[in-house]
Parts: structure tokens; sequence; C-alpha cells
């Protein structure tokens, strides 16, 4: 029969009595030890967790808005790559309702030649009173204006690694070589041309510093004999996020007589690429926070084994199996919040600082962690997103209490007469 005094204290007792075995005697420092090293590996494993996909969180925003920097939302061209009346396009664009800016552009493969230096590089011809409606590069230039690309004039403004590369600077000229060639008495020769650096421009994505000209789209034009057509019409949305439903509505409006697709799919790679590897890294570092947290499982039953006589004392006084599961659960979900809260604010800290403590230790230490050469992005951004943060405390905790069922229920299973018998 169970003692009244049980079931009235049937729900504070479990809890007591669980709060109580978390602090140790003498005899059970050993047991202390253990349970701490469970909640150091539950509290290192989330915030190493949190810390890791806010790190992926901010590359990918970082990518995103370098990549957008200077591509379009959304990119309107020719069946055949070439685009006439661009001028009427341009209007009709603007007027549906999420469409914020339009500006023509020509897209070429050349070769740029300084003194004894060579590069393959893409050149982009733009209308510079138009392009800050759909880039930024305007604002990403570090010498010189993008005003001064005037047409005619055979200016050019050159990403600042491609600048470098070359060995040239304002004032200096290039030689442009086209994949286009002339016919002359003395046979097949390649169309050259002499354009004169004005600026250089630096988005911080190594791809596009490194190779990457503009000029103005009237030499453009020109240069690869397509005038008066521009290669397609770049377009700016309201919504990148919501641009691939925007650009099938503005697809169906115009018909098939132009190709129309949205920046998911120029760049799809990338970011397919990014979210691989945050779910692969979720996964790993998951595995981490589960392993800490079935060290609970060691934890408990050297703790149920401690305390066979205890249980065995509070179950003739009337304590019920489910009581005693509910004291190890207890146990158990302490030792699982414990290590959570304090990965979940430590994890928080190092993701809002991150940005701040990786350049303090690659100067400590003289390294570098991400070359610009190697990777598209050499610094390492952080964007601590909650809902990351939510998700991994409570699987943290899940894990937790599914680690403390096993224990509990053979502390449950304890005959009382084989354990006082020899007491």
């Amino acid at each position: 029969l169970q003692s009244p005094l049980i079931v009235r204290m049937f729900k504070p007792l479990i809890l007591y009595i669980g709060l109580r075995y978390t602090r140790a005697k003498r005899r059970t420092q050993f047991i202390s030890f253990i349970t701490l090293t469970s909640v150091l590996g539950i509290a290192l494993g989330v915030t190493a967790l949190i810390t890791v996909l806010s790190v992926m969180n901010g590359f990918e925003a970082e990518l995103r808005e370098r990549i957008l920097g200077m591509t379009s939302h959304t990119t309107i061209s020719g069946p055949y790559g070439v685009l006439d009346d661009w001028q009427g396009l341009a209007q009709k664009s603007r007027q549906f309702e999420h469409v914020q800016g339009a500006a023509p552009f020509i897209n070429g493969q050349v070769m740029i030649n300084a003194d004894r230096q060579v590069s393959g590089t893409v050149l982009q011809g733009v209308l510079p009173e138009l392009e800050s409606q759909v880039s930024e590069v305007a604002v990403k230039m570090k010498q010189g204006q993008l005003s001064d690309l005037v047409a005619g004039e055979f200016n050019i403004v050159l990403g600042m690694e491609l600048a470098h590369h070359l060995g040239v600077g304002i004032g200096d000229k290039v030689t442009i070589i086209t994949p286009q060639v002339n016919s002359t008495p003395a046979g097949i020769l390649p169309r050259l041309k002499r354009f004169n650096v004005v600026g250089m421009f630096q988005v911080g994505m190594y791809e596009y510093d490194r190779n990457m000209a503009l000029i103005h789209i009237d030499d453009a034009a020109k240069l690869f004999r397509i005038e008066p057509a521009v290669s397609g019409l770049r377009l700016k949305l309201d919504d990148l996020f919501n641009a691939p439903r925007i650009t099938q509505h503005l697809a169906d409006q115009l018909g098939d007589a132009f190709r129309v697709s949205d920046w998911t799919k120029a760049h799809s790679n990338f970011f397919r690429a990014v979210q691989t590897e945050k779910r692969v890294m979720f996964i790993i570092l998951m595995l981490i926070v589960a392993v800490a947290a079935f060290n609970i499982v060691s934890t408990l039953v050297m703790v149920v084994t401690d305390k066979r006589g205890d249980i065995a004392i509070l179950k003739t006084q009337g304590l019920s199996n489910p009581s005693v599961m509910g004291i190890f659960i207890v146990l158990g979900g302490i030792i699982g919040l414990t290590g959570t809260v304090l990965g979940t604010v430590g994890g928080i800290l190092l993701a809002l600082n991150v940005e701040t403590i990786v350049p303090a230790i690659e100067k400590a230490f003289g390294v570098q962690f991400m070359a610009a050469d190697v990777y598209y992005i050499s610094q390492v951004p952080s964007k601590l997103m909650w809902g990351d943060v939510y998700w991994i405390a409570a699987l943290s905790l899940i894990l937790s209490l599914l680690a403390t069922l096993y224990p509990a229920w053979q502390a449950s299973r304890i005959n009382p007469a084989e354990v006082l018998r020899y007491e």
C-alpha cells in the first residue's frame, strides 16, 4: 500500500529526490565527475553547432549579397543571345509591379593584355546612368567613377585584383583581344583595341574582382559588332527571394520571343553547395551532441547502482515504479538542460562575436583561415538565426531525455526484497 505522505508529495518528491541526487557525497565524487563531463560535452556540442550554422548562414548571406551586387535578379535575353529594341522592352518591364529598375548589358569573353601580362576576362558593356539601378558596382568603385565610362572614348574599369595582376593603374592602357577576327591582305588577324584604364572596383568577391572588366555599352557594341543590339536586359526586383515566381510571371507576359531567367538558376550551384554543406555539418555536429547526451546513460547507470538501497527503501514506503523512473528522468533531464543552456548561451555569444574573434586569432598567430584566392569570401561571416537555435536546443533536450529512459527503467525494476536482504 502507498503511504498517504508519499501520495500527497508525489510530484514534489520526484523533483526533490532527482535534484538531491545531482549533489555529490564524498564517496560519489567519481559519479559527479562523469556527470560534469556529460554536461560539458553537451554544452560544447551545442556551442559548436550554433556557431558553425551561424557561420554557414553568414557565408550564404555574404555570397548572395556579393553575387547580386554584380548580377541582376532577373535577366531577359533574345533567343540567339542578341536583344533588339531594348529601350521598348525596358519601358515595358518597368510597368510590372515588382520591377524596380532595368539596364541593358553586353557580355563577352576576351583576352586583356598589358605589357607582358595577359589574362582571360569577362568584358561587360554597361550604361553607366542605368547600371546603378540593377547593381552596386558604382558604390564599389575604389578608384575613379563609373560615370568615367564615356561612349566613344574607349575607357575601361577593371576589377582590383585584375588590375594588380596586369600591373596597371589609372591612366595606363590595356589591349583587348576579342574572339572575332579581321580579314586582311596579310591573312586572318584577331581584333585588337586599346582602352584607357579610368577606374577600379572591388566587390569583395575574388571571382569578380579578378575576372571582370567594364566598358561603355556603345564601345562594347562596336567591339563585338552587334550594334545597335545588346546581349540582354537586367532587372532589379523588390523581393529577390520571390524572384522565381516573379520571373515566371514576366516570362508568361513577354511570351516565347524572349528568354527570362532569375538569379537562382544562374547561380544555383553555389547556393546548393552551401545548403548541402550546412546539412552535412548539422548532421555531423548533432552526432557530437548525441554522443555527449548518451554519456548520460553511463552516468545514470552508475547512480542507479549506487542508490539501489535508497530506491529499495523508497519502494517499501510506497513509491511506485513510474515514480522511480521519474526520479532518474528528472536527474538526466537536469544534466541535459544544464548542458543545453550553457551551450546555447555560449553558442549565441560566440556566433555574435565570431567576426571579431577570428581576425584577432589570425593576427595573433599570423595565419589566414580563408585566403581570397581560394575562397569566394576572405572573411569569416556570421549570421545568427534564432530558428536554428530553437531547433538545436530542442533536439539536445530530446536526446538527453531519450538517454534517461533505459537507466530509469532499470531502476524501476529493482526488487526491494533482494536489495534489503543483505542490508
